[in-house]
């Protein structure tokens, strides 16, 4: 591990930060799950060049709106600028297995720019598996009011594995808080992704946005 890893210990506990080659290896697996991407929706719903633009400058833009942060929580965490949303919105474009695939290559986007590691269970919870859930908002793309079904259960997706790498991994932080663990967790995560889900859906019931958010998925599966 010491090749993909260095290992800091500090008041707060162990944590492990990326090397070189553990940042290669990321980028590598992103490269590679793109792929993974366009075989898997080969034959007659191969992926086509502007799929694959569509997709990426979603994922950028929700790259961009995870560095604009309305929240930050103390231990993890924050209300972004409607980052899930862009999501999300892959998913609801395309369909579940490019909705999840490209969700979790977005998870390793996050690993790259944010990482904070304990171990190889908890990295993978919080950011394959919570963002990845992410790409469930596929589940409802071609369904009436798709876009807030979808981004209801890629949002519930998420909490679910951060609720779980929370009860799991940081029950600790329970203590002195007059809570349970499990209590905790469920309370921690939904604050902010709570929060931000609220706000995202007051955006959403706005007629002209609503709009807007339909024609751009015209023009991404025209």
């Amino acid at each position: 591990m010491s090749l993909f890893v260095t290992k800091i210990v500090d008041e707060w506990g162990t944590s492990y930060s990326l090397t070189g080659a553990g940042y290669s290896v990321l980028v590598a697996l992103i490269v590679a799950l793109l792929l993974i991407a366009c075989y898997l929706t080969g034959g007659k719903h191969k992926i086509s060049t502007k799929q694959l633009v569509f997709s990426a400058a979603a994922m950028a833009l929700g790259m961009i709106t995870s560095f604009l942060k309305l929240f930050e929580a103390p231990m993890g965490g924050s209300v972004t600028l409607f980052s899930m949303l862009f999501i999300c919105c892959i998913g609801y474009w395309y369909g579940l297995r490019v909705g999840i695939i490209t969700s979790v290559a977005y998870g390793l986007l996050q690993l790259i720019s944010d990482p904070y590691i304990i171990s190889l269970p908890q990295m993978v919870t919080d950011y394959l598996l919570a963002f990845g859930a992410l790409g469930l908002s596929g589940l409802f793309c071609n369904q009436k009011n798709g876009l807030i079904k979808g981004y209801l259960a890629g949002v519930l997706g998420r909490y679910f594995f951060a609720f779980l790498s929370g009860l799991i991994f940081f029950a600790a932080y329970a203590e002195g808080s007059g809570m349970s663990a499990p209590v905790y967790s469920l309370a921690y995560n939904g604050s902010y992704l709570g929060c931000e889900a609220v706000l995202t859906l007051v955006v959403l019931a706005i007629p002209a946005v609503s709009k807007s958010f339909a024609q751009v998925k015209r023009m991404a599966v025209e």
